[in-house]
Protein backbone atom coordinates (compact mmCIF):
# COMPACT_ATOMS: atom_id res chain seq x y z
CA UNK A 1 0.00 0.00 0.00
CA UNK A 2 2.71 2.42 -1.42
CA UNK A 3 -0.24 5.06 -1.44
CA UNK A 4 -0.38 5.66 2.59
CA UNK A 5 -0.17 8.57 3.87
CA UNK A 6 1.79 9.25 7.24
CA UNK A 7 -0.46 12.33 9.21
CA UNK A 8 1.18 15.80 9.51
CA UNK A 9 2.20 16.51 13.29
CA UNK A 10 -1.23 17.12 15.43
CA UNK A 11 -2.07 17.27 18.76
CA UNK A 12 -5.43 15.89 18.28
CA UNK A 13 -8.01 15.66 20.74
CA UNK A 14 -9.30 12.11 20.48
CA UNK A 15 -13.15 12.00 19.98
CA UNK A 16 -15.51 11.30 23.04
CA UNK A 17 -18.24 8.43 22.80
CA UNK A 18 -20.86 7.41 25.35
CA UNK A 19 -19.44 6.32 29.12
CA UNK A 20 -16.43 7.94 29.30
CA UNK A 21 -14.97 6.03 25.97
CA UNK A 22 -12.53 8.05 23.88
CA UNK A 23 -11.34 7.47 20.51
CA UNK A 24 -8.10 8.24 18.21
CA UNK A 25 -8.62 8.68 14.83
CA UNK A 26 -8.46 5.75 12.08
CA UNK A 27 -5.07 5.13 11.28
CA UNK A 28 -2.79 2.79 8.72
CA UNK A 29 0.53 1.26 10.14
CA UNK A 30 2.66 0.26 7.66
CA UNK A 31 5.09 -2.81 7.85
CA UNK A 32 8.28 -1.89 6.60
CA UNK A 33 9.72 -5.34 7.62
CA UNK A 34 7.89 -7.53 4.85
CA UNK A 35 11.84 -7.62 3.67
CA UNK A 36 12.99 -9.62 6.15
CA UNK A 37 12.70 -13.54 4.69
CA UNK A 38 11.55 -16.15 7.05
CA UNK A 39 9.52 -13.96 9.38
CA UNK A 40 6.24 -13.23 10.53
CA UNK A 41 6.66 -9.79 9.28
CA UNK A 42 6.96 -11.79 5.65
CA UNK A 43 4.08 -12.55 3.02
CA UNK A 44 4.93 -15.65 1.65
CA UNK A 45 6.50 -16.98 5.41
CA UNK A 46 3.24 -15.58 7.30
CA UNK A 47 0.70 -17.10 4.63
CA UNK A 48 2.42 -20.43 4.88
CA UNK A 49 1.88 -20.38 8.93
CA UNK A 50 -1.87 -19.59 8.23
CA UNK A 51 -1.73 -15.84 8.22
CA UNK A 52 -3.09 -13.52 5.85
CA UNK A 53 0.10 -11.55 5.06
CA UNK A 54 2.79 -10.07 6.65
CA UNK A 55 1.64 -8.73 9.75
CA UNK A 56 2.55 -5.58 11.39
CA UNK A 57 4.45 -5.83 15.02
CA UNK A 58 2.28 -5.23 18.01
CA UNK A 59 4.83 -2.81 18.96
CA UNK A 60 4.41 -0.16 16.31
CA UNK A 61 0.71 -0.58 17.32
CA UNK A 62 1.86 1.00 20.48
CA UNK A 63 2.63 3.71 18.75
CA UNK A 64 -0.84 5.07 18.16
CA UNK A 65 -1.87 5.53 21.74
CA UNK A 66 0.44 8.56 23.24
CA UNK A 67 -1.71 10.70 22.56
CA UNK A 68 -5.01 9.36 23.45
CA UNK A 69 -3.43 8.45 26.99
CA UNK A 70 -2.19 12.39 27.67
CA UNK A 71 -5.83 13.03 27.12
CA UNK A 72 -7.09 10.35 29.57
CA UNK A 73 -4.53 10.49 32.09
CA UNK A 74 -2.10 13.11 31.50
CA UNK A 75 1.37 14.48 30.11
CA UNK A 76 2.73 12.33 33.41
CA UNK A 77 2.00 9.24 31.76
CA UNK A 78 4.92 10.31 29.83
CA UNK A 79 6.87 10.14 33.70
CA UNK A 80 5.41 6.96 35.42
CA UNK A 81 2.91 5.99 32.84
CA UNK A 82 2.31 2.15 31.83
CA UNK A 83 0.63 0.75 28.70
CA UNK A 84 -0.28 -3.14 28.79
CA UNK A 85 -1.87 -4.97 25.71
CA UNK A 86 -2.53 -8.79 24.62
CA UNK A 87 -2.13 -9.28 21.14
CA UNK A 88 -5.19 -11.01 19.40
CA UNK A 89 -5.75 -10.37 15.65
CA UNK A 90 -2.59 -10.05 13.54
CA UNK A 91 -2.88 -6.78 10.90
CA UNK A 92 -1.23 -6.66 7.48
CA UNK A 93 0.57 -3.56 6.00
CA UNK A 94 -1.86 -0.14 6.01
CA UNK A 95 -4.43 -2.04 7.24
CA UNK A 96 -7.32 0.48 9.13
CA UNK A 97 -6.95 0.43 12.98
CA UNK A 98 -7.90 2.39 15.79
CA UNK A 99 -7.29 3.05 19.15
CA UNK A 100 -9.75 3.28 22.14
CA UNK A 101 -9.95 4.22 25.80
CA UNK A 102 -11.95 4.95 28.90
CA UNK A 103 -11.45 7.85 31.11
CA UNK A 104 -10.10 6.97 35.15
CA UNK A 105 -13.64 6.55 36.82
CA UNK A 106 -12.50 7.29 40.48
CA UNK A 107 -9.22 10.00 39.70
CA UNK A 108 -6.63 8.02 42.20
CA UNK A 109 -3.42 7.22 41.10
CA UNK A 110 -3.15 4.03 39.45
CA UNK A 111 -5.91 3.63 38.99
CA UNK A 112 -6.25 1.40 35.55
CA UNK A 113 -7.99 2.08 32.58
CA UNK A 114 -9.07 0.13 30.09
CA UNK A 115 -7.29 0.85 26.23
CA UNK A 116 -7.76 -1.34 23.24
CA UNK A 117 -7.42 -1.38 19.38
CA UNK A 118 -9.81 -2.23 16.57
CA UNK A 119 -9.69 -2.91 12.87
CA UNK A 120 -12.24 -1.01 11.05
CA UNK A 121 -14.69 -3.82 10.88
CA UNK A 122 -14.95 -4.00 14.59
CA UNK A 123 -12.29 -7.32 15.24
CA UNK A 124 -10.17 -7.01 18.29
CA UNK A 125 -6.20 -5.97 17.67
CA UNK A 126 -5.19 -5.81 21.19
CA UNK A 127 -6.85 -4.97 24.57
CA UNK A 128 -5.54 -4.25 27.83
CA UNK A 129 -5.06 -1.51 30.19
CA UNK A 130 -2.93 1.60 31.03
CA UNK A 131 -2.17 3.63 34.24
CA UNK A 132 -0.13 6.36 35.84
CA UNK A 133 1.76 6.12 38.68
CA UNK A 134 2.63 2.71 39.72
CA UNK A 135 -0.93 0.70 39.99
CA UNK A 136 -1.41 -1.26 42.69
CA UNK A 137 -3.31 -3.99 41.12
CA UNK A 138 -2.12 -6.52 38.67
CA UNK A 139 -2.63 -5.97 35.61
CA UNK A 140 -4.26 -8.01 33.32
CA UNK A 141 -0.70 -9.35 31.48
CA UNK A 142 0.01 -9.74 35.15
CA UNK A 143 -2.67 -12.16 35.92
CA UNK A 144 -2.10 -14.13 32.50
CA UNK A 145 1.51 -15.38 33.58
CA UNK A 146 0.25 -15.95 37.16
CA UNK A 147 -3.04 -18.31 36.21
CA UNK A 148 -1.19 -20.44 32.81
CA UNK A 149 -1.37 -24.06 32.92
CA UNK A 150 2.03 -25.77 32.74
CA UNK A 151 3.25 -26.96 29.75
CA UNK A 152 3.16 -30.47 28.78
CA UNK A 153 5.16 -31.00 25.73
CA UNK A 154 7.57 -28.37 25.12
CA UNK A 155 10.47 -28.78 22.74
CA UNK A 156 11.63 -25.46 21.56
CA UNK A 157 11.63 -23.75 24.64
CA UNK A 158 12.37 -27.67 26.55
CA UNK A 159 15.39 -26.26 28.23
CA UNK A 160 14.88 -22.83 28.63
CA UNK A 161 13.18 -22.56 32.05
CA UNK A 162 12.36 -20.01 34.68
CA UNK A 163 14.28 -17.57 36.03
CA UNK A 164 17.00 -17.40 33.51
CA UNK A 165 18.88 -13.73 34.21
CA UNK A 166 21.21 -11.63 31.95
CA UNK A 167 22.13 -7.99 33.01
CA UNK A 168 24.29 -5.58 31.89
CA UNK A 169 23.71 -5.70 28.33
CA UNK A 170 24.22 -2.31 26.88
CA UNK A 171 21.27 -0.99 24.63
CA UNK A 172 21.03 2.09 22.52
CA UNK A 173 18.65 3.77 19.84
CA UNK A 174 20.48 5.53 17.17
CA UNK A 175 19.21 8.87 15.88
CA UNK A 176 18.72 6.39 12.22
CA UNK A 177 16.11 4.37 13.96
CA UNK A 178 14.33 7.46 15.41
CA UNK A 179 14.60 8.79 11.81
CA UNK A 180 13.00 5.79 10.48
CA UNK A 181 10.10 5.82 12.69
CA UNK A 182 9.46 9.33 12.27
CA UNK A 183 9.20 8.94 8.48
CA UNK A 184 6.14 6.54 8.80
CA UNK A 185 4.88 6.83 12.66
CA UNK A 186 0.97 6.99 12.59
CA UNK A 187 0.87 9.20 15.19
CA UNK A 188 3.78 12.17 15.36
CA UNK A 189 4.26 14.30 18.69
CA UNK A 190 6.64 16.59 19.43
CA UNK A 191 8.12 14.91 21.93
CA UNK A 192 9.65 12.62 19.17
CA UNK A 193 12.25 15.63 17.58
CA UNK A 194 12.03 18.25 20.26
CA UNK A 195 14.15 18.49 23.37
CA UNK A 196 11.81 21.05 25.07
CA UNK A 197 9.63 19.61 27.48
CA UNK A 198 12.12 16.78 28.61
CA UNK A 199 15.47 18.15 27.85
CA UNK A 200 16.04 15.46 25.27
CA UNK A 201 13.68 13.63 22.03
CA UNK A 202 11.79 11.08 23.56
CA UNK A 203 11.58 7.56 22.19
CA UNK A 204 8.35 6.33 21.04
CA UNK A 205 6.50 2.92 22.81
CA UNK A 206 8.08 1.10 19.85
CA UNK A 207 11.45 2.10 20.57
CA UNK A 208 11.40 1.59 24.08
CA UNK A 209 10.36 -1.96 23.53
CA UNK A 210 13.42 -2.23 20.84
CA UNK A 211 15.67 -1.40 24.18
CA UNK A 212 13.68 -3.57 26.59
CA UNK A 213 14.21 -6.55 23.93
CA UNK A 214 17.95 -6.48 23.86
CA UNK A 215 17.24 -8.78 26.77
CA UNK A 216 15.47 -11.26 24.12
CA UNK A 217 17.75 -10.82 21.90
CA UNK A 218 20.61 -11.95 23.99
CA UNK A 219 19.18 -14.31 25.44
CA UNK A 220 18.16 -16.36 21.99
CA UNK A 221 21.43 -15.01 19.85
CA UNK A 222 22.11 -19.08 19.28
CA UNK A 223 19.17 -20.75 20.54
CA UNK A 224 18.34 -23.49 18.17
CA UNK A 225 15.43 -24.71 16.27
CA UNK A 226 13.85 -21.35 17.36
CA UNK A 227 11.11 -21.16 13.86
CA UNK A 228 9.36 -17.89 13.50
CA UNK A 229 8.97 -15.77 16.39
CA UNK A 230 6.07 -13.25 16.92
CA UNK A 231 4.78 -10.86 20.15
CA UNK A 232 1.87 -12.41 21.97
CA UNK A 233 1.56 -9.39 24.48
CA UNK A 234 3.85 -6.26 25.42
CA UNK A 235 3.59 -4.29 28.82
CA UNK A 236 5.95 -0.77 29.35
CA UNK A 237 5.76 0.83 32.20
CA UNK A 238 7.72 4.89 32.55
CA UNK A 239 9.70 4.57 35.84
CA UNK A 240 11.45 7.66 35.99
CA UNK A 241 10.28 9.79 33.03
CA UNK A 242 10.81 8.94 29.13
CA UNK A 243 13.56 6.76 27.67
CA UNK A 244 15.85 9.12 24.84
CA UNK A 245 17.00 8.99 21.38
CA UNK A 246 21.08 8.13 21.24
CA UNK A 247 21.75 7.45 25.01
CA UNK A 248 23.16 4.96 26.23
CA UNK A 249 21.50 2.80 29.20
CA UNK A 250 21.75 -1.09 30.45
CA UNK A 251 19.50 -3.93 29.85
CA UNK A 252 18.71 -6.70 32.64
CA UNK A 253 15.81 -9.25 32.49
CA UNK A 254 14.65 -13.10 33.67
CA UNK A 255 11.97 -15.74 32.22
CA UNK A 256 9.27 -15.76 34.14
CA UNK A 257 7.12 -18.25 32.15
CA UNK A 258 6.89 -20.61 29.81
CA UNK A 259 4.09 -22.75 28.09
CA UNK A 260 2.00 -24.07 24.94
CA UNK A 261 -0.74 -23.75 22.69
CA UNK A 262 -1.62 -26.10 19.99
CA UNK A 263 0.04 -24.06 17.03
CA UNK A 264 2.41 -21.87 19.57
CA UNK A 265 5.52 -22.41 22.24
CA UNK A 266 5.80 -19.14 24.56
CA UNK A 267 7.94 -17.32 27.13
CA UNK A 268 6.87 -14.53 29.52
CA UNK A 269 9.99 -12.57 30.15
CA UNK A 270 10.29 -9.64 32.65
CA UNK A 271 13.29 -6.84 31.68
CA UNK A 272 14.44 -3.17 32.64
CA UNK A 273 15.95 -0.76 31.41
CA UNK A 274 18.28 1.23 33.33
CA UNK A 275 21.09 3.96 33.29
CA UNK A 276 24.79 2.66 33.03
CA UNK A 277 26.67 1.07 35.89
CA UNK A 278 24.30 0.66 38.43
CA UNK A 279 22.20 4.00 37.38
CA UNK A 280 18.71 4.81 37.97
CA UNK A 281 15.64 2.18 36.30
CA UNK A 282 14.08 4.35 33.48
CA UNK A 283 11.48 1.85 32.30
CA UNK A 284 9.77 -1.81 32.63
CA UNK A 285 8.57 -4.14 29.93
CA UNK A 286 6.60 -7.44 30.43
CA UNK A 287 6.54 -9.48 27.41
CA UNK A 288 5.29 -12.56 25.70
CA UNK A 289 6.80 -14.01 23.05
CA UNK A 290 5.39 -16.51 20.76
CA UNK A 291 6.90 -18.98 18.39
CA UNK A 292 4.88 -20.75 15.35
CA UNK A 293 5.78 -25.06 15.95
CA UNK A 294 4.94 -25.15 12.76
CA UNK A 295 8.12 -23.25 11.61
CA UNK A 296 10.10 -25.33 13.97
CA UNK A 297 11.87 -28.12 12.22
CA UNK A 298 11.20 -29.83 15.99
CA UNK A 299 7.49 -30.34 15.15
CA UNK A 300 7.60 -30.93 11.62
Amino acid sequence: MADVQVPEHTSFRPSPLADGVIAGPLRHPRNLEQSIPGSIHEDTTARKLGLRGGTVAGSLHMEQFPPLLVEALGEDWWRTGGLSLYFRYATTDGEGVQCFGRRPGNGQAGEQIPVWMDVEDGRRVAEGTAWVASTADKTPLEQRVETMPQPTDLRIFESLGTGRELDGIPARVEQAALDDRLAVIVEPIDHYESAERYGEAVLPPSLVVRLLTRYQRTLLADWPNLGVGLYGAIEIEHLAGPCFVGHDYEVRGRVVAVGETPKTEYFWYESTVSEPSGGADRARMLMMIRTMKAASPLWQ
